[in-house]
């Protein structure tokens, strides 16, 4: 019986396995970077070890570090969560070999599936069906679109479609640097790429006396970078019988590797919907295991823990029950290039869930985060923020419920991809079940990334916000603090406050208080105030009563000490950021024309460009890694490159100014510069 476990994670899979310990009175240990030292895991389990420093290189992939805090804070068990370690077959050897129980399967299988190449061997040889694996050196013409994989890990990283011969040497040097930094392994292989093809998975559990259960599939197609946002089970493209050989290729994939505890077997589904291909087994939770558990009523972390005590599944699982969904908040910018956001997480507030890293335990709504309000978040993992799961009685149901629950949710400081995920819920294709691989693209980021609030909710936000605004400022007066809000000797003007928005629009508020408190807003002639607090301002607009909450995030270094910097106006409207401009602009602000600014904290980690070089429209000059992605810092304009303030393996700040770019002269009809 295992008395003590560390937990070989940080985030949302860090808390959730505390959360099944403390259930089965087992002792905890966390472990810590330096970046995560006021994280909630650290807080939550009864002893913590720091991993220092910062990079995933330098702690959660230490394994060494790892087994050395076990032993050092009296622990007989590891489980390694997902992600980092937890498919290291290096790393669970090392933990048995020091007398502590893996929650895992066997390193000898661990290491037959960490190379996809094998894995794929290995169940051709089982009868599992299969892609067939090409060299990235013999692709020829007829080849493709292929698909450029990471050998070892997943998640997205280290993968690149390839449409054109000539976009292979890059695609693979690319992928494999993505590769070496997300897990070690550089080595990659292709494979064809299946258009309009679904990617489903099934849960297996098995125990180390012979018994298998397949636990259903979940579909995973809604991917971005092929990395999974929206997963479900069941899937709304298989029928009964494609379900059954689909479980029974699952279990006979894990019996033809001798597999214990829980694990996920990946396959393609393709168009017509009747055939599968095997992608992989990851020899871990998946993040979206909390899906299974709704539907099947299971506790899967708890049933890994009991499989590595020795413990026995029934002969048969449990019968499945309704519909889940899960979505996957990411702090990141779908509208710009699913860029990661870093910083500040003022708020973070979702309503009426049921229950927290466990099923509920009737159809509800059930959350699985990271973070919480005043987290940092940086750039050195993963941007999942957490898992909002609904699950109910019916796909349509769930999906109601999960749309309701992110647009209700108070997110307020970093970039989320909210607004995308509440769109693709209500979006026709992806209710009618016909949502493939190549589905965000199909409908268009921009389209589903667009604001839940349209025009007129953003301006009404606005007025709310500078309601909001004079309310604070009327109640920090010094003097005179009981006067009416908004009151004047001589009310000739109206109070003006600005506003930006994400997208850099302006909005101009101007309103004045009538004696008889009357609210008299230029552009809002049909709206009457109701009440206003620093907080919470209601408006009537044309007989329909709105409720805002407002979040005001002072700047601390503008010159103004009040109504400066973030402003968060959540309503049924739709969440509002808006940026407050300040009265007298601050000359630290402004930079140069034509430069080019890193878009997040991150290292660079290669410069394609020099000073004095010409450059067109789009090329790549400059790439940036940041939360284990490469992302691409490209010309706006034909110019020359007149400053490079990048160079290799620096590392930068949000806004920094990499390069300044002067873009080329047009020349007029006549030959003269315009």
């Amino acid at each position: 019986m295992i008395s003590r476990l560390l937990v070989a994670n940080r985030g949302e899979i860090a808390r959730r396995i505390l959360r099944t310990c403390r259930d089965l009175g087992i002792g905890t240990v966390a472990v810590f970077s330096d970046a995560d030292a006021a994280a909630p895991h650290v807080r939550e389990a009864d002893v913590a070890v720091r991993l220092p420093g910062a990079a995933p290189a330098d702690t959660y992939l230490r394994g060494d570090l790892i087994v050395a805090a076990a032993r050092d804070a009296g622990a007989d068990a590891v489980h390694p969560g997902y992600g980092f370690l937890s498919e290291n077959a290096g790393f669970a050897r090392a933990v048995r070999d020091a007398g502590l129980t893996w929650a895992g399967p066997a390193p000898e299988v661990i290491e037959a599936m960490g190379s996809k190449i094998e894995a794929k061997r290995r169940m051709a040889a089982a009868g599992v069906p299969v892609l067939p694996e090409l060299d990235p050196g013999t692709v020829t013409e007829a080849d493709l679109p292929i698909l450029v994989k990471a050998s070892a890990g997943g998640g997205g990283r280290g993968m690149r479609i390839v449409r054109a011969l000539a976009e292979l040497p890059g695609a693979v040097a690319s992928a494999r640097r993505e590769a070496r930094s997300a897990f070690g392994d550089p080595s990659v292989f292709c494979e064809p790429l299946l258009e309009r093809a679904r990617h489903v998975e099934v849960q297996i559990l098995a125990d180390a006396h012979g018994t298998v259960w397949a636990l259903g599939e979940r579909d995973c197609s809604v991917q971005r970078r092929h990395q999974k946002i929206i997963e479900e089970t069941p899937s709304p493209a298989v029928g009964d019988t494609v379900r059954a050989e689909l479980c029974r290729a699952a279990a006979d994939a894990a019996r033809a590797i001798g597999y214990t505890g829980a694990g996920t077997v990946e396959f393609l589904l393709d168009g017509d919907g009747k055939r599968f291909f095997f992608l992989e087994v990851n020899t871990r939770l998946q993040v979206e295991h909390p899906v299974t558990e709704c539907v099947y009523g299971l506790d899967l972390v708890r049933s890994q823990i009991e499989i590595a005590e020795g413990a026995r599944l029934a002969a048969e699982p449990p019968r499945p029950r309704g519909h889940a969904i899960e979505a996957r908040l990411y702090a990141e910018d779908p509208a710009a290039g699913w860029r990661p956001a870093a910083g500040t997480l003022h708020t973070f507030e979702v309503p009426d869930v049921d229950a927290e890293f466990e099923a509920p335990s009737r159809y509800g709504l059930r959350l699985d985060a990271g973070v919480g309000g005043g987290a940092e978040v940086g750039v050195h993992y993963d941007p999942m923020l957490a898992k909002l799961i609904a699950w109910g009685p019916t796909r349509a149901a769930a999906a109601r419920r999960l749309r309701a629950a992110l647009a209700g949710a108070r997110l307020h400081g970093v970039t989320t991809n909210r607004d995308l995920l509440v769109r693709v819920l209500s979006e026709p294709v992806f209710l009618g079940g016909g949502a493939t691989t190549g589905y965000l693209d199909e409908i268009g980021p921009d389209v589903l990334a667009a604001p839940l609030a349209d025009a007129d909710g953003v301006r009404l936000s606005a007025l709310a916000a500078a309601l909001a605004d004079a309310e604070a400022n009327r109640s920090a007066a010094p003097v005179l603090g009981g006067l009416p809000p908004g009151w004047r000797n001589l009310p000739s003007q109206p109070q003006r406050k600005a506003y930006e928005t994400a997208d850099g629009t302006v909005i101009e508020v101007a309103y004045r208080l009538a004696r008889d408190g009357a609210l008299l807003a230029e552009g809002h002639e049909d709206v009457a105030l109701v009440s206003a607090r620093a907080d919470a301002v209601t408006l009537d607009a044309a007989g329909v009563r709105y409720a805002f909450a407002v979040r005001a995030v002072r700047d601390e270094r503008s010159r103004e000490s009040l109504g400066t910097g973030e402003v968060y106006v959540d309503s049924a409207l739709g969440p509002v950021a808006l940026r407050a401009r300040p009265r007298f602009a601050d000359p630290s602000d402004l930079v140069a024309p034509g430069s080019l600014l890193a878009p997040m904290p991150g290292t660079v980690v290669r410069v394609e460009t020099e000073a004095g070089a010409e450059v067109t429209e789009g090329q790549t000059l400059v790439v940036l890694e940041a939360m284990k992605m490469e992302h691409r810092i490209t010309a706006p304009a034909a110019g020359t490159v007149t400053e490079l303030n990048a160079a290799e393996g620096r590392q930068v700040e949000a806004g920094a100014v990499l390069a300044v770019i002067t873009p080329a002269q047009d020349p007029s009809p006549e030959g003269n510069p315009r």
